[in-house]
């Protein structure tokens, strides 16, 4: 019997130190190998505000680029994905909510040249990178919006693509940093509607 009791205390603590201890090592060690060493990156807007580039943010105004939609509305406390199926009803009625969003936003856009990361959410609800494509569908948008010529748009768009080393997944643009370029570049005024006409 105290044999026993022995073993099990010993593997009890053996996996303590391997679970605790070792995992947790190994985790860091994996994260010192990406850019940011596993913080978390920092970008400062002009206003001086500081967002995470790593997170995704919520852009609901048309004269921005549309990041992907998010099952926890954005909130980096509770990441996590919709957890319903492809052929769950209340999903399939979501998706075609947020494709009729896209379209109204997008009328130039057919809803068959609409990607399909604009209209469903990534597994973490936080993922702040679209596609090169998923930019480019917003290009008349964003340009008729600000004023400015899509060539100028599809141009800054080309500048943030982002593509691992050895051509290892897809290309992709993070759109914190898309939009806040976008900010920058001297904008012409775009003709208001006056109401009374």
């Amino acid at each position: 019997m105290k044999k026993e009791w022995l073993s099990a205390a010993l593997l009890t603590l053996a996996c303590l130190v391997l679970v605790n201890g070792g995992y947790t090592a190994a985790v860091l060690a994996m994260a010192q190998l990406t850019p940011q060493k596993g913080l978390a990156e920092r970008i400062a807007a002009p206003n001086g505000q500081m967002y995470y580039a790593n997170v995704a943010q919520k852009f609901t105004d048309d004269k921005y680029f549309s990041t992907r939609p998010s099952a926890v509305d954005y909130n980096a406390a509770g990441s996590g994905g919709s957890n319903k199926g492809p052929s769950n009803p209340d999903y399939l009625r979501l998706v075609a909510a947020r494709i009729d969003t896209f379209m109204a936003h997008n009328p130039g856009v057919s809803r068959s040249n609409i990607p399909s990361e604009l209209v469903t959410a990534s597994g973490s609800g936080l993922d702040p990178d679209i596609s090169p494509a998923a930019a480019d569908v917003q290009v008349e948008r964003i340009a008729k919006m600000r004023g400015l010529a899509p060539g100028i748009v599809r141009a800054l768009i080309a500048s943030l693509v982002e593509r691992l080393p050895g051509r290892l997944g897809p290309d992709r643009v993070n759109v914190l940093r898309l939009n806040l370029k976008l900010d920058a570049v001297r904008q012409s005024t775009i003709p208001q509607k006056n109401e009374a006409d």
